[in-house]
């Protein structure tokens, strides 16, 4: 069965088309706040207008506003094609392709820029597993919550190693092509958002759950 993955979590708007482990067609653009003028565009770019019998979509935590696009995209189509729908976290997804890019990492922690001078962490290690809820901090609490020696990947790695220059980070965003790395259990998420901050807004399930389902 194809697979529709739609991420729209970051500044990043990204389609990819998947059949079981294989990418057929990727689109890649960093939009900043422009997911709603270019998320259907990339997707009629793919091949039979991306049309598959399963869309995944990113479910947070990220940008506010992309992940709703996102998700209100996806729910309509995965309606108009009678499509199968699950999502997956950005943070997951971050981790999946650090790994894969490098096979020697066993553990890292992915930051993600939240909002509110806050950002969004978690811990991962290899293979994919979650070795903690998700949390959003200050940079501050970041750098002390973390041991010297994990590396960083994530948009948000910036805020940390203003702090301290000596840090290991990559800064990179999410890519839909990476969904390939996904273990199924990590990709099988209720498509309902996935905010991460109080008081404005909260985890779509209660955090022990959101460790368990990606984990």
């Amino acid at each position: 069965m194809r697979t529709l993955v739609i991420e729209t979590a970051t500044a990043a708007c990204s389609v990819a088309l998947i059949d079981h482990d294989r990418v057929i067609a990727r689109r890649h653009e960093v939009v900043g706040r422009g997911h709603a003028e270019r998320l259907i565009a990339m997707i009629a770019e793919l091949p039979d207008g991306g049309r598959a019998g399963r869309i995944l979509v990113d479910c947070g935590p990220g940008s506010f506003t992309g992940i709703r696009v996102g998700i209100a995209a996806a729910r309509g189509l995965a309606l108009g094609w009678g499509a199968a729908l699950s999502g997956y976290s950005s943070l997951a997804l971050l981790a999946a392709a650090a790994f894969g890019r490098n096979p020697a990492c066993s553990d890292l922690a992915v930051v993600l820029e939240g909002g509110h001078g806050e950002v969004f962490m978690q811990g991962f290690a290899a293979p994919l597993r979650a070795t903690a809820p998700f949390a959003s901090l200050r940079p501050e609490a970041t750098l002390d919550a973390l041991s010297p020696e994990l590396a960083l990947v994530g948009n948000g790695v910036r805020f940390i190693t203003a702090l301290d220059p000596r840090r290991t980070a990559d800064d990179v965003l999410p890519d839909a092509a990476n969904a390939v790395l996904l273990p199924p259990e990590f990709a099988a998420l209720p498509p309902v958002p996935i905010y991460g901050r109080a008081p404005d807004a909260k985890p779509a399930v209660p955090k022990a759950g959101i460790a368990g389902s990606i984990a």
